[in-house]
């Protein structure tokens, strides 16, 4: 099949593929002799154009579109890569990918469902612990990790299960969880491998309700807040390209990552200078640390093993969004090729946020733009903000909300891994690491990553006070130089710089990364989750640009033994000083679990700023005005 596409001419190559691609895309694909029966789609996504096209790109030239798909096939175990050229209606590379297992499908999840109910072991399980209505329990899939002696056949795609009981629709099974009990399942074969009966626990007889009309009484004293512009937002949006208050950004969303940002600029008087390429945040992983037969294989890959993108949320105004929003909608494909519109799966909008500057009586209020997404994985709600500034600041911030993973123990026993949350249920310890992906553009593609360090100065000649301090300043040069750990004592931060390019004092011109909270893994190097998200271990990674080069983890973590991402790209220690880098940034936040997290965890935040550090002259907030209206007269 071909089917000729004219040249986009009203586009941009950066923009996500429309409904209309994406149904292109599978169409061309299963018209290719090679595309089997029990052949399922993945996901299919943008294939970027290299960064010489992009930059070159003038409005209204024609643009080349190609889609990269990822294929399982469940007859033979394998994995395809597909490319596929919109623009000359045809497909251009069907390519397997060995030994590898690409990210979960939903449907696979819905199909086990049925698979491990009917299993008269499963059934004699649950009759065991005096459950006999089916329809009352739950099926949760936990990935299969890597943990080695599962004596399994070679390319067996499978996921580990559990299951939960509900009282009612309406219940929520984390608080019954049916511990003891696990089921493999091989998902091409759509068979029960092996029921794995470890112990009768009891099952956690409270409830765990949140929501409104099982929660009484509410509070009768919360009163309207509205957020009011009654002229107007003041950004601006062409198609995907945000602008506002001097800064400009294509949004970009796709099936792995979700949301994601291109070409952010800042206009400096007449000159639009460039700060980053992309930016995105493609993957997260969550390592559980609890020895329990259940909890230990918890260890979940929540971009490469299920997708941002996909479990994002239709955001609602007035819930997940206050004010005057404009939204973006996000596209996926399913497995067998349907196009689904997530509504509003992106929302921008405008925040207050307290003071810019003051001093006395001369007063400067800040606002911020605002760009988020949220998606849904299994137990837990992660929202994804992207903050700009008016004094030319970025930061990026992630809310963790929803349930913890909860597991049953006897009553008058405690976890020493984990939380008591009732008599019988309790939440285990756990980790997130989230890696957020900056390809940077400082004033021009050769950047430089510096190390800065504040030292105090020995008392001495220098220093006859004990008072003096400098900031000590070190080049990372080297991958193997520029992993990196965090170091609150020293103050510590890196300078993302352009040597080529200097400010008035004659510095290069740069922008600091300014860690949050963060953390290291407990877990030992020798356990499994160490092993498959080796990027973990370090903050900050440096490497240089390749297009190949996307995932911190690989770019299939389902079901691989590790190694793969991060750690083996920079072996090689390639120079990573004045070149087109990348600049990958490890954040760690350490969940202890607490008795207010449940039955509804309130947000948790997590996140890390970049701002100009001889970027501009001078602060680049001076001209914005001051507060109009009565609220802010003297």
């Amino acid at each position: 099949m071909s089917e000729q596409v004219a040249a986009r001419t009203n586009a941009h190559p950066l923009d996500p593929l429309t409904p209309a691609e994406l149904a292109q895309a599978v169409a061309l694909i299963k018209a290719d002799e090679r595309f089997g029966a029990r052949m399922r789609f993945v996901m299919v996504n943008l294939l970027e154009p290299a960064k010489e096209t992009v930059r070159a790109f003038t409005p209204g030239a024609p643009i080349e579109r190609a889609a990269l798909a990822v294929i399982l096939d469940n007859a033979a175990g394998a994995t395809y890569e597909v490319s596929v050229s919109l623009t000359a209606g045809a497909v251009s590379q069907f390519k397997q990918i060995p030994g590898v297992q690409p990210s979960i499908i939903p449907a696979e999840i819905d199909e086990i469902q049925g698979v491990v109910k009917s299993n008269p072991d499963v059934q004699a399980a649950l009759a065991r612990r005096g459950l006999t209505d089916l329809t009352l329990i739950d099926v949760a899939p936990l990935m299969a990790g890597y943990y080695g002696g599962d004596d399994l056949p070679p390319n067996c795609r499978f996921l580990r299960t559990v299951l939960q009981f509900r009282e009612s629709e309406d219940d929520s099974g984390d608080a019954h969880p049916i511990d003891g009990l696990h089921v493999l399942v091989d998902l091409n074969n759509q068979v029960v491998l092996r029921v794995e009966d470890h112990e009768l626990l009891p099952i956690p007889p409270e409830r765990g309700d949140f929501a409104a009309h099982r929660v009484s009484p509410l509070r009768d004293d919360v009163r309207p807040l509205d957020i009011v512009q009654p002229e107007g937002v003041s950004f601006t949006i062409d198609g995907w390209e945000v602008g506002w208050q001097k800064w400009s950004f294509r949004v970009g969303f796709n099936h792995r990552e979700g949301l994601t940002l291109h070409q952010i600029a800042y206009q400096d008087g007449d000159r639009r200078r460039p700060l980053i390429y992309r930016a995105s945040m493609p993957e997260m992983t969550v390592p559980y640390g609890d020895t329990s037969l259940t909890q230990y294989r918890k260890n979940f890959f929540d971009a490469g093993e299920y997708g941002m993108g996909l479990m994002a949320n239709s955001l609602e105004l007035g819930c997940d969004c206050l004010g005057e929003i404009h939204y973006f909608d996000g596209y996926v494909c399913h497995d067998k090729g349907e196009v689904e519109t997530i509504k509003n799966a992106i929302c921008l909008h405008e925040e207050d946020f307290s003071l810019l500057w003051k001093h006395r009586d001369e007063v400067r209020r800040s606002r911020r733009l605002v760009i988020s997404f949220i998606a849904t994985v299994g137990n837990y709600d992660y929202g994804f903000y992207w903050y700009f500034y008016q004094d030319g600041q970025i930061q990026f911030e992630i809310k963790l909300t929803g349930l913890v993973a909860t597991g049953a123990h006897r009553p008058g026993s405690e976890s020493p891994f984990g939380t008591s949350l009732t008599e019988t249920l309790y939440a285990p310890n756990h980790q997130h690491f989230f890696c957020v992906r900056l390809d940077t553009e400082i004033d021009g593609s050769a950047n430089s990553v510096v190390e800065v360090d504040t030292v105090a100065d020995p008392i001495g000649e220098s220093n006859p006070y004990g008072n003096a301090f400098y900031t000590r300043l070190t080049t990372l040069a080297t991958e193997q130089a520029a992993q990196r750990i965090i170091d609150p004592f020293a103050a510590r931060y890196w300078q993302i710089s352009n040597p080529n390019s200097r400010n008035k004092m004659g510095k290069p011109v740069g922008y600091k990364l300014l860690p949050g909270e963060n953390t290291l893994p407990f877990a030992h190097r020798e356990a499994s989750v160490a092993k498959r998200a080796g990027y973990m271990w370090k903050h900050l990674w440096v490497t240089p640009y390749r297009p190949d080069e996307n995932y911190p983890a690989g770019d299939y973590p389902n079901q691989h033994p590790g190694g793969d991402g991060l750690p083996r790209w920079t072996a090689a220690d390639r120079p990573v000083a004045n070149e087109d880098i990348v600049v990958w940034y490890v954040m760690g936040s350490n969940h202890i679990p607490r008795l207010e997290d449940w039955p509804i965890m309130p947000v948790a935040t997590i996140g890390f700023a970049l701002k100009p550090s001889g970027f501009f002259d001078q602060n680049p907030a001076l001209d914005v005005p001051p507060s109009m209206g009565d609220h802010c007269s003297h």
